[in-house]
């Protein structure tokens, strides 16, 4: 039996893998590079290895080091968890070669899966339908076609090209991405089928030949080919297709004679035909839906298998009810999914029942790899955690999931919370009509929760009032002391719509006597200026019920409205039943700074130029690609927004970059 288990990943994962382990009184090893040091999986492990170095390349990656660090810590198994070296045949095999329990499938099955090419070449002599693929991209003769990684997963290393004039370019864009994620730059090209549904099928088999499949997922909410919402059961899948598709999984399962927990992908087109895509021979990112509604811990079965025991079962359990995952990632959704750095200065969800293992009975279940004051790098994948909720009903897990989401407060980072909530709102996503192409179908869904000019408005009162409670609060003054008591009271923001001044006046009372928040500009040296706007008459008559640094409560005709304000050096935090919004303060008189050149472009995030494809004197037209970045294992271009002359270059291939770096000048024409 297992005594002391090393988990080779990282987040959410590893703290996932370490609960089951403490349930079952398995001992755990965590490994971390310098970059999580402070992370909270390894502080829950029992064992902790340090892997000298912050990219994944140095560290996670590095196979060699996982396995000596398991030996140095007494470990006797090892589980990769998933990505990094989840589906890395030689890996395992290493891990077999140093006398460790491997908690996964054999390295054969592993290498014959690894390659998307291999295994569909594979499944398809046993009799499993393929869309038509090309290794060769000069053969490609119908569009659109999607580029894909032969090794890894994730999304990364794929584009959809609709025509020919596209297709060099995604290739060797992809075969970068790939290559700097999985090790391995091999692509092809396969027949892209427009509004298709991405199903999968979860599977178990142990060495003893048996094979049972827990029922399929729904993944067909996706961003750059990444899921971000799944679910179980599929509301497109019948208990007629249910069979089919896993009869078709058991088949690939038993053709490379696999053992553990592994994922049989589909494509199901709009006529009702579906096609295999790839088996992920690892547990995947979205399992706590099936462990929801099948009522088991996959983690604890594959365990069990990798000790040699057979399976509880030898037949599909019944689904219970519904299970809706929705992934949060530090990343902006208005900006390109531009991935956000920083410090998580706050992360709380309500109403979360359990974390890391299967609910006893329906709610929400929280899978993070973070907490209030981790920090968010650019070396890593940008998710967070996921939210999983369960209940009788996929209407009522929908409702759930969106409601605890939308009441979460998430501060520090961008982050792609409201969108989630907008999809699991949205009346297509509640009838069940999605596909793959949903986010491009729906742009409706990228807009901010808080979007109404009244919400936002009083969202300003509530943190201007907040912040002179404070200052109240350090000093010996009355809130608002000046010499002439008439005058209104004035404080700046920069808000999500630009900056916001926020006007107002208590009487002697101390009651809100008038109240106005209005765009204002900024002038050259960062002041806010004069401009036009609302007047006090404009805005909903509002009193103040309460106001502390953290609490302020309004009464806005007739409804009292509550807003909770998390201040942190300047940035002011709030959350209310209506949205959050995050608002700077401005300082009156700030420091003049110096003005960025006309025409300067500047890293939207930060991360590793990998490509510089213009020279100085160079003329480029408007779109043209200019140079690429490398951060949290995407790539990232940045285009010429104008036609015109490169008037300066200032960084090159490798150079490291942080968010505003000057790139390059471009004079336009």
């Amino acid at each position: 039996m297992i005594k002391r288990l090393l988990v080779a990943n990282r987040g959410e994962i590893a703290r996932r893998i370490f609960a089951t382990c403490r349930a079952i009184g398995v001992e755990t090893v965590a490994v971390y590079s310098n970059a999580d040091a402070d992370s909270p999986h390894v502080a829950e492990a029992d064992f902790a290895v340090n892997l000298p170095g912050n990219a994944a390349s140095a560290t996670y990656l590095r196979g060699d080091l996982i396995v000596a660090a398991a030996l140095r810590a007494g470990a006797d198994a090892v589980h990769p968890g998933y990505g990094f070296l989840s589906e890395n045949a030689d890996f395992a095999q290493a891990v077999v070669d140093a006398r460790l329990t491997w908690v996964g499938p054999p390295p054969k099955a592993i290498a014959l899966m690894g390659s998307k090419l291999e295994a569909k070449a594979l499944l398809a002599e046993a009799g499993v339908n393929m869309l038509p693929s090309h290794t060769d991209p000069d053969e490609v003769d119908v569009f659109p076609v999607l580029v894909k990684a032969s090794a890894g997963g994730g999304g990364r290393g794929m584009r959809v090209v609709r025509d020919r004039e596209s297709l060099a370019e995604a290739v060797a864009s992809a075969r970068r991405e790939a290559a700097s994620a999985f090790g391995d730059g091999t692509v092809f090209c396969e027949r892209y089928v427009e509004g298709a549904r991405h199903i999968e099928v979860q599977v178990l088999a142990d060495g003893f030949g048996n094979v049972v499949t827990l029922g399929e997922r729904e993944c067909s909410i996706q961003r750059r080919h990444q899921k971000i919402v799944e679910e179980t059961p599929s509301p497109a899948v019948t208990p007629t297709l249910r069979e089919e598709l896993c009869a078709a999984a058991v088949i690939a399962a038993q053709a490379v004679g696999y053992v553990g927990a592994g994922t049989v992908e589909f494509l199901l087109s709009p006529s009702g035909e579906f096609y295999f895509l790839e088996m992920n021979t690892r547990l995947q990112v979205e399992h706590p839906v099936t462990e929801c509604v099948v009522g088991v811990d996959l983690v604890r079965l594959q365990l069990l298998v990798a000790e040699g025991d057979a399976l509880p079962f030898d037949g599909p359990p019944p689904l219970r009810g519904h299970a809706i995952e929705a992934r949060l990632y530090a990343e902006d959704p208005a900006s390109a999914w531009a991935p956000s750095t920083g410090t998580l200065h706050r992360f709380a969800i309500p109403g979360v029942s359990h974390a890391f293992g299967p609910l006893p009975v329906p709610g929400l279940r929280l899978d993070s790899g973070v907490g209030d004051g981790s920090v968010v790098g650019v070396h890593y994948d940008p998710m967070l955690a996921k939210l999983i909720a369960w209940g009788p009903s996929r209407a009522e897990a929908a409702r759930l999931l969106s409601t605890a989401l939308a009441h979460a407060r998430i501060h520090g980072l961008k982050t792609n919370r409201d969108l989630l909530v907008r999809v699991l709102r949205h009346p297509s996503f509640l009838a069940g009509t999605i596909d793959t192409g949903f986010l491009d179908t729906h742009p409706e869904v990228f807009a901010p929760l808080l979007a109404g000019v009244d919400a936002t408005r009083l969202s300003c009162l509530a943190a201007a009032l907040a912040g002179s409670a404070q200052r109240s609060a350090a000093s010996s003054l009355p809130s608002g002391w000046r010499n002439v008591p008439s005058a209104p009271q004035r404080v700046a923001f920069e808000g999500p719509t630009g900056c916001l001044e926020v006007s107002y006046r208590l009487d002697r009372s101390g009651a809100l006597a008038e109240w106005s928040v209005r765009p204002v500009d900024r002038d050259e040296a960062g002041l806010p200026g004069a401009a036009g706007g609302a007047s006090p008459h404009d805005h909903p008559p509002a009193a103040i019920v309460s106001a502390a640094p953290d609490r302020v409560v309004l009464d806005v005709s007739g409804i009292r409205l509550s807003y909770a304000i998390h201040r942190v050096d300047g940035v002011s935090y709030v959350d209310s039943s209506e949205g959050s919004v995050t608002l700077t303060e401005l300082p009156r008189f700030p420091a003049r700074s110096a003005e960025a050149s006309a025409g300067s472009l500047v890293a939207p995030l930060p991360g590793a130029v990998t490509r510089v494809l213009v020279v100085p004197g160079q003329r480029v037209s408007a779109g043209d690609l200019l140079l690429t970045l490398e951060a949290m294992k995407l790539e990232h271009a940045v285009h010429a927004p104008a036609g015109g002359i490169v008037a300066d270059l200032r960084v090159g291939p490798g150079s490291q970059v942080e968010t505003g770096t000057l790139l390059a000048v471009l004079n336009p024409d």
